[in-house]
């Protein structure tokens, strides 16, 4: 992460005709609408012996005998759908077969894709507790940023998002994602708060002793996280939380009517920095989208 927003020029929606997939299209009509960028629509075929998406499965989605014929069915299909979502945008559609997440993530490498906007859910009866593995892995694998939306059924966030939290842990990567939150809320001309969570110190902390020790750490973390943003030029009011990061991120987000939660993500499976740690729990726990940068 440079710390600048680069420009957010060109956006990939991996759409699979699902109604989680339709109501990411308005965000996404929003995004490139305010950024003047372009949309790639891009739908993946699966091998057969996954079967289609629940999306896909109507309309015989492998009609043909060879994946070329496959191919352009689903281009077929694809050219018919979502024709009122994006009034006044260049919308480019692109079908393609294999590992869904895999030609995500080569199809935003090898075209410059500045950001990738998906939806989060799953299918089948433990939906709401876990990410569909098409996102996760996008989440793992992707070097751009990767939206995601909320991980409830019904999307109450503004498309245009007019207050944005952004979650730092700290690390040295903190000034960097400040900055391109700051960047990306002069953009929408939205409020930006940030927030930082702590560990509890205690599991006693109605003794006087463990509470004054906790806030002197609070307001040690208040000193130096304020001191990061500010000498990153951000100008932003910061809370600091105490206890379980995923558990504050998602209340915080909820008090402050967030439309937009910013995290740091980097490679998630690297063990540096807490919210990295937990960049899969904010997401399916936020009641808002989270941009994962």
């Amino acid at each position: 992460m440079t710390g600048r927003m680069a420009a957010l020029k060109h956006i990939l929606f991996p759409y699979d005709f699902s109604e989680p997939g339709r109501r990411v299209a308005p965000f996404v009509w929003t995004m490139a609408e305010n950024l003047g960028a372009r949309v790639t629509v891009l739908s993946v075929l699966p091998p057969p012996f996954d079967g289609p998406p629940p999306g896909m499965r109507s309309g015989q989605p492998y009609a043909g005998d060879t994946p070329a014929e496959w191919r352009g069915h689903l281009q077929s299909r694809l050219a018919a759908d979502l024709l009122d979502e994006f009034p006044g945008l260049h919308v480019e559609r692109v079908a393609d077969d294999g590992d869904p997440a895999l030609r995500i993530v080569a199809f935003a490498e090898t075209h410059d894709v500045d950001v990738i906007m998906m939806p989060t859910h799953g299918v089948g009866k433990f939906r709401n507790l876990l990410l569909g593995s098409v996102t996760a892995k996008v989440l793992h694998d992707a070097t751009c940023p990767v939206w995601t939306a909320a991980h409830v059924d019904t999307q109450s966030a503004s498309s245009v998002p007019r207050r944005i939290l952004c979650a730092v842990d700290g690390s040295p990567t903190t000034p960097a994602l400040a900055r391109w939150a700051c960047d990306l809320a002069r953009a929408f001309r939205a409020n930006l708060a940030a927030l930082h969570v702590i560990a509890p110190i205690s599991d006693w902390p109605s003794l006087e002793s463990e509470r004054r020790l906790q806030e002197q750490l609070r307001d040690g973390a208040r000193e130096r996280i304020g001191s990061m943003l500010s000498a990153s030029g951000v100008d932003a009011p910061l809370r600091i939380a105490v206890g379980d990061i995923v558990q504050c991120v998602s209340e915080e987000s909820r008090q402050e009517q967030a439309d937009l939660v910013v995290v740091g993500r980097g490679a998630i499976a690297e063990p540096f920095g807490r919210l990295r740690a937990h960049a899969f729990g904010i997401i399916q726990r936020s009641p808002c989208p989270v941009i994962s940068v």
